[in-house]
Parts: C-alpha cells; structure tokens; sequence
C-alpha cells in the first residue's frame, strides 16, 4: 500500500462495489452515493473515506482496504451493485 491517508471525523465508508463487466468501476459509500473509482482515490487521499489505502498497479491507483484481522470488512467480501 503507498499512502493511507487519515480520516476525517465524519469520513464516508464504502459500503458496496459497483461492478461492470467484473471490473470495479466505482463504490457505493455510506450516505448512499456512488462515486468512480477515480473519484473514490480522490476522496480517499483527502481523507474523505475511511478505512482504505491507496495502493497501485502500473500507472493505475485504486483503493484497498486497511488490514485488520477481519474479513468481513474487505472491499472484496462487500456487497455488488452492477452497472
């Protein structure tokens, strides 16, 4: 993980992953708005989402749950809305 930025007092939480074709293009976050992957890493580094990292993959960013010891919290084990 390269940066996990700290979370505001009233930082949002990703509740669910928008998923198209398979790929996640966005989260669902806990005042039930949907935002784009990019927005998301956005909000994320100015700590307007809690609990994610930002972490990397080639030139793509993208979110990633802060271990804990608890599964049930992952991004993965979260429920899927598809667009």
């Amino acid at each position: 993980m390269d940066q996990i930025p700290e979370p505001k007092p009233d930082a949002k939480r990703i509740t669910a992953l928008v998923r198209k074709s398979g790929k996640v293009t966005g989260y669902q976050l806990s005042d039930q708005s949907i935002v784009s992957k990019q927005q998301a890493v956005s909000m994320a580094k100015q700590g307007d989402i809690a609990g994610v990292g930002i972490a990397h993959r080639k030139d793509n960013e993208y979110l990633k749950a802060i271990p804990d010891n608890t599964e049930n919290n992952n991004l993965s084990n979260l429920p899927t809305i598809t667009n």
